[in-house]
């Protein structure tokens, strides 16, 4: 009988936590796994059929990233949904997104869970999955605070999907000495091509893509890039995905500005996004994680530029690491003028294909050998 395994997700600005736990997932094929999805649905989004996916009426962020939206009403379904959800399941382990280390306004639903398991005899093992990079805060000292309490408190262990030579959890949270649980690094969660999507130009046309994740944010960034490649001294396509959450007005202002060049087309989304890196001679991105880690396993040439709204630095930080190797170039808001980035991107077309890093990308498969030695352990 497979281990049962719960996996709570919640991505309020972009898709990118959604991407990488659906990754994970899919890499915990000996579990029984239900996927608690707290964000706004996708269409055409798919998990492994396998896993059963429980939607929460959805909660989203403002663009700026400083509050969510949710009534009374709502918060309250939510609760009631995931804690009967969790008694119904009786899971071996609950694995969580982000929090505490993040998403400190969900406390509402998900303190109930943990003290109630806690109250019950702990049988079910907790666990916090969390990225390279966490975004700062305001009342920073107060924040990591209220992580290590619960932490010690309620968890049994930490995976940080990160290689530790890249990036370890003490360069964004300083106490991480207080933490008094394992804490472990899994290596990044990276989606792979498939094989022989790597199909680039040799003397042909280049092929060059622009996105922007979930599409929140980021519509100066791919208007800018439609006026550049009409600037660009050289034939080329270029694809443009502005995201699920793109906004409809920005979407139709894009589709007016592409019009007059045949050699643009513009989506929503594509659902094979990494194997179309593989294949493509130039990306144009913001600086999430997935889309780093995308650009990473495609190994396509990339300009980068990093949301930085309400102070974020996170994707700042990543994409300069992420430079400083070799792998990508950063892009300043003054590379958004087009004569300006139209530059940047001949020069990109012209230079090298990064090498491959040496980088750990075995999140997926050390993050279920983790989870494995876990319930092991909680046999002995």
């Amino acid at each position: 009988m497979k281990p049962k395994l719960m996996f709570y997700c919640q991505h309020v600005l972009g898709m990118g936590h959604l991407v990488r736990s659906r990754e994970l997932v899919k890499g915990l094929a000996g579990y029984d796994v239900c996927f608690v999805n707290g964000g706004e649905p996708i269409d055409g989004f798919a998990f492994p059929p396998a896993v059963e996916v429980v939607q929460l009426p959805p909660i989203a962020s403002d663009v700026e990233f400083k509050g969510i939206n949710a009534t009374d009403a709502v918060r309250e379904q939510r609760r009631e949904m995931l804690m009967n959800l969790f008694i119904s399941k009786e899971p071996d382990v609950l694995m969580i997104e982000m929090f505490p280390f993040g998403r400190r306004k969900f406390a509402f639903e998900l303190l109930p869970v943990l003290e109630y398991n806690a109250a019950t005899g702990r049988r079910t093992r907790v666990v916090s999955s969390v990225r390279d990079i966490l975004v700062s805060k305001r009342d920073q000292d107060r924040h990591e605070d209220f992580a290590c309490r619960l932490l010690n408190q309620f968890f049994d262990l930490v995976l940080v999907h990160s290689d530790q030579r890249f990036q370890r959890l003490e360069e964004s949270f300083h106490r991480t000495a207080d933490i008094r649980i394992p804490v472990e690094y899994t290596g990044f969660v990276a989606e792979q091509p498939s094989p022989g999507a790597r199909s680039r130009s040799q003397n042909g046309t280049p092929r060059v893509i622009a996105s922007i994740g979930g599409g929140r944010v980021g519509f100066e960034l791919l208007d800018a890039t439609i006026a550049a490649s009409k600037l660009l001294d050289r034939p080329h396509t270029l694809s443009v995905f502005t995201g699920p959450y793109h906004d409809d007005a920005q979407m139709e202002k894009l589709r007016h500005n592409a019009a007059s060049a045949s050699w643009i087309e513009i989506e929503r989304f594509a659902t094979n996004f990494v194997d179309l890196l593989a294949s493509a001679d130039l990306s144009l991105s913001m600086g999430g994680y997935n889309t780093c880690m995308n650009i990473v396993a495609a190994g396509v040439r990339s300009l980068v530029f990093p949301f930085t709204g309400n102070g974020n630095e996170e994707q700042t930080i990543r994409a300069h690491k992420l430079e400083n190797l070799g792998l990508l170039r950063v892009l300043t808001t003054a590379d958004l003028d087009p004569l300006a980035l139209a530059v940047r991107m001949r020069t990109a077309l012209d230079a090298a294909v990064p090498e491959k890093p040496m980088l750990d990308s075995n999140g997926v498969s050390n993050t279920a050998r983790s989870l494995q030695q876990i319930l092991e352990a909680a046999h002995v």
